[in-house]
């Protein structure tokens, strides 16, 4: 069976001058020889495509595939995780881990949190900050709200990996507020969620399968170090993870309820074959849906899936085998002997 892989390699838009944080959502080649190792142990052949314009040219050259392993953040707008998966889609060709859809709604944080508040999901209250002329008003609006007391939290609406995320986003005032939005608003080129600040434990839940089968792997608690940005995990905290940040696999009641929580996301975001939910508790305790990764990161050593697969003893190649597994018998297609074995 022939396996795509679409991704955005690190290294190439590092070489065209992009900046660290800018790239901090994309692969490195460890990463995708690691995928690409575990899928030829599994049995697939395996063909390194790309990002989306590498795709589209093979694509219309005719190059096909049984199915395609999309792992491609994209690297502008808001919709820009939904390009590879709609292209495919376009294409008919099949596709591993989230669709279109799912991957353009997931990417805005406010769309997120409507669509799983009204399927039951606790979230937090917010208000979105549009642009910088709408600035003013929007922050009187967010002073008035009862529901959105102080401390709230900034952070852009279509980013990942932490980006935009740290000290300064917990504000304790319209003085502040008014500060990081604009701060935000203009590093990022793009809209800003406020929401009231989340004080308890943080939680990342693994998901793998999909509709009713669709189950938590683990639960893994964040712990933040003496040196880290305290409060948050922030950019900083996770791109330093291996001195700033520990982890646990966590499985008492507040765990137990953050993984329903992010089972009830999942499902009602309808995503597919894997994904890894954060939550964090209010000052009750109880743990609150913040957002979803339908493109979750699979390093095998510093990405949250793999960490907590390798904490529960699970092989980096039998994960990837369970998420081929749940992807290759969604779309109806044939199981090698090695993945039946592996999984």
């Amino acid at each position: 069976m022939r396996v795509g892989l679409t991704y955005d390699l690190r290294d190439d838009y590092r070489a065209l001058g992009y900046s660290e944080e800018a790239t901090a959502e994309f692969d490195s080649i460890e990463t995708i020889d690691a995928l690409a190792d575990a899928l030829q142990q599994l049995g697939f052949e395996v063909d390194r495509v790309g990002n989306v314009r590498a795709l589209a040219g093979r694509l219309v050259a005719g190059d096909r595939w049984d199915i395609v392993f999309n792992i491609a953040e994209g690297v502008s707008g808001r919709g820009r995780e939904a390009q590879v998966p709609a292209l495919l889609e376009a294409y008919g060709q099949s596709c591993i881990l989230s669709d279109s859809v799912t991957c353009g709604v997931t990417l805005d944080k406010a769309l997120t949190k409507a669509i799983v508040s009204a399927a039951g999901v606790p979230v937090t209250p917010h208000a979105v900050v549009t642009d910088l002329a709408v600035l003013q008003d929007m922050a009187k609006q967010i002073v008035a709200n009862p529901h959105l007391k102080f401390p709230l939290f900034v952070k852009p609406l279509a980013e990942g990996t932490g980006k935009g995320c740290e000290p300064a986003c917990k504000v304790a005032s319209r003085e502040q507020l008014e500060q990081t939005c604009r701060m935000l608003i203009e590093r990022f080129g793009q809209p800003v969620i406020v929401e009231p600040f989340l004080p308890g434990r943080e939680f990342t839940v693994g998901i793998i399968g999909n509709g009713t089968d669709a189950q938590s792997l683990a639960v893994m608690e964040v712990l933040l170090g003496e040196q880290a940005d305290a409060g948050i995990y922030s950019y900083r905290n996770k791109e330093n993870f291996e001195s700033l940040v520990s982890y646990r696999l966590v499985d008492d009641v507040t765990a137990r309820r953050a993984a329903e929580v992010a089972l009830s996301a999942y499902r009602a975001l309808s995503c597919r074959d894997v994904a890894r939910a954060d939550l964090r508790c209010n000052a009750d305790g109880e743990p609150v849906f913040m957002e979803i990764n339908p493109l979750a990161g699979i390093h095998p050593h510093h990405s949250d899936l793999p960490i907590m697969a390798g904490m529960l003893g699970i092989p980096y190649t039998t994960l990837i085998a369970r998420i081929m597994r749940a992807a290759l018998e969604r779309c109806g297609l044939r199981l090698p002997a090695e993945l039946s074995q592996a999984a």
